[in-house]
């Protein structure tokens, strides 16, 4: 009984990890060999940052470290769909204008009017497109790091006012607030 019992909650474990897979796009952003000097010579190893996103508004990234390729994308995806976090998206575009900023990386996001598509460089498009973002407008200043203009990517899109919200301060409907 315990033995059927443990086989049917492995085989709906695997079946609710393949819907996850088929639930969120994964995108590797960067791929890094990296070493550590030990006493024999160096040990080498791969970290991975990826971002998971399922194209209607939430998105994480995450970064993984292995021996081998293959574990430390999947680490990272993991550590990714971990930290998900909802975005306030209009459409398929942002609200309104926004500068995230992380250390020395500033990333300038405007909202694009439809059929704009993503202008955006490597790590902004793949966090845009992780998040279902369609038509947008980005800048990165400062810092070129990948891993740091991830972040400030993000510290941007978290920052984003929601249409509801900004339109109950107010004290008036949605309708009113965007015209």
């Amino acid at each position: 009984m315990a033995e059927e019992r443990e086989r049917r909650e492995r085989r709906d474990r695997r079946d609710r990890s393949e819907r996850q897979d088929k639930e969120f796009s994964e995108k590797l952003i960067k791929l890094m060999r990296v070493s550590k000097t030990v006493k024999g010579g160096r040990r080498m190893s791969f970290s991975a940052l990826v971002v998971v996103g399922d194209g209607k508004g939430r998105v994480g990234y995450g970064m993984g470290k292995a021996n081998d390729v293959t574990e430390a994308i999947r680490k990272a995806g993991e550590a990714a769909r971990k930290g998900m976090r909802q975005i306030n998206v209009k459409g398929d575009t942002i609200p309104h204008e926004i500068v995230g900023q992380f250390k020395s990386a500033s990333v300038l996001l405007r909202p694009a009017a439809p059929g704009t598509g993503v202008i955006a460089g490597g790590a902004v498009r793949a966090v845009c497109d992780a998040c279902g973002i369609r038509d947008v407008i980005s800048k990165s200043l400062g810092s070129n790091n990948t891993i740091n203009t991830v972040k400030a990517t993000f510290d941007g899109l978290l920052n984003l006012f929601s249409a509801r919200k900004v339109a109950a301060g107010r004290g008036i409907s949605v309708n009113e607030l965007w015209g």
